[in-house]
């Protein structure tokens, strides 16, 4: 198993983040936080132990940097600019590409909130080089225009109870040309707080990961 703590450089700050192979992985998942949250998030832990146990490989990282995430805290500036969060994930996914651990790893991206936005910027953006993309409680329809463009396998998972956010997906999803599922996931709200329901999802993500990046059924 490959574990390390990562300093990501990108032409104007350093980002900070966690990578882990395991041996023999089907593929390398990069994980899109919404504001507020960071690489340490209990949430994005739980689903990256679920995605290893697939034998996924994993890279946990901060969108911003800790100075970006203070101002954020106070002006909220920055939860909204999907493109410099995309912009940042294309970068990093093309650092993680260059690492000999990940060079022959298929990339797909787990976004949540803001996060799936970005993850599906970036998807339209790099194109062939990812492989698939999972929503998770997100606000893809603040990608807008990308959408049409991704071309990477896209599922959607939202809570049955998250009343808000189910027609924004629902909108972004019609408007997705790439092969594509949204699921929702009973009892659920937008943090997937409510027992079992992370569980569901997390589960629901590795199947569709391994599928499209290993290239064979989970």
């Amino acid at each position: 198993m490959h574990s390390a703590e990562v300093r990501i450089p990108l032409r104007e700050v350093t980002l900070g983040g966690k990578l882990i192979v395991p041996p023999g992985a089907n593929g390398l998942v990069i994980f899109a936080h919404g504001s507020g949250s960071s690489r340490h998030s209990p949430r994005n832990q739980f689903v990256a132990d679920v995605l290893r146990a697939a034998n996924l490989g994993t890279l946990l990282f901060d969108l911003l940097t800790e100075e970006e995430e203070r101002a954020e805290s106070h002006t909220c500036h920055l939860r909204f600019n999907i493109p410099l969060l995309a912009g940042r994930l294309v970068a990093v996914t093309r650092w993680a590409l260059k690492q000999t651990v990940c060079d022959r790893l298929r990339v797909g991206y787990f976004g949540a909130s803001t996060g799936a936005a970005a993850a599906l910027e970036a998807a339209a953006e790099l194109g062939q080089t990812i492989g698939a993309v999972v929503s998770r409680g997100g606000r893809p329809d603040l990608a807008a225009t990308a959408l049409a463009r991704v071309t990477a396998p896209t599922l959607f998972i939202v809570g049955a109870f998250d009343t808000p956010v189910i027609p924004l997906n629902e909108s972004a999803y019609a408007q997705l040309r790439c092969e594509k599922a949204l699921a929702a996931v009973p009892g659920a709200s937008h943090l997937f707080e409510e027992s079992g329901t992370l569980e569901i999802a997390a589960d629901l993500a590795a199947k569709w990961l391994v599928r499209h990046l290993a290239g064979n059924a989970y």
